[in-house]
């Protein structure tokens, strides 16, 4: 792809959006069924229903601007993906496996965080308001789901990690 406008540069951050959502829709099963912790593995499911829905919001923003959704392959997602996955087929005791469980999470809210709030900027300048604010309600539940896991990690898990 050609960026030779801001245009086509949102297109293909929609695009690397869409990608990463869908290879965590992937993942996060897996780091369901590997916690330890019932509020951990909570917080996963929780957070598999809203990927599900931000999916569905991205799909929105390609339905109104006339685009297909594939076409890219977040590279970026794919690399976090891989190590959270070196992860779970580490021999690791439970109570370390959750603390890395949240480690590998928190990297994917951050870049995720990174896409959207840079997409939603696009969008705002291009005059796309509404896809802005879908992005934005997007943006603001990945940061729920950071602070949850930061919740868990410092109330908790950490400490069992420490004693393991």
């Amino acid at each position: 792809m050609k960026f030779e406008n801001l245009e086509k540069l949102f297109v293909h951050e929609l695009k690397d959006l869409y990608s990463a959502e869908n290879q965590l829709l992937k993942v996060l099963p897996k780091m369901i069924d590997r916690s330890n912790n019932d509020e951990l593995r909570q917080a996963f499911q929780h957070h598999l229903a809203e990927t599900k829905q931000q999916v569905g919001r991205l799909e929105t923003i390609f339905a109104k601007m006339d685009f297909k959704p594939r076409g890219e392959h977040c590279k970026g997602m794919a690399g976090l993906i891989a190590e959270s996955e070196d992860l779970l087929s580490s021999e690791i005791a439970p109570e370390v496996l959750d603390a890395a469980l949240i480690s590998a999470a928190q990297r994917f809210e951050h870049y995720e965080m990174a896409g959207y709030g840079t997409a939603r900027a696009f969008a705002q300048k291009l005059g796309h308001q509404d896809a802005a604010d879908l992005l934005q309600q997007t943006l603001e539940e990945e940061g729920v789901a950071d602070r949850t896991l930061s919740r868990l990690a410092e109330k908790r898990l950490n400490f069992e990690a420490m004693t393991a």
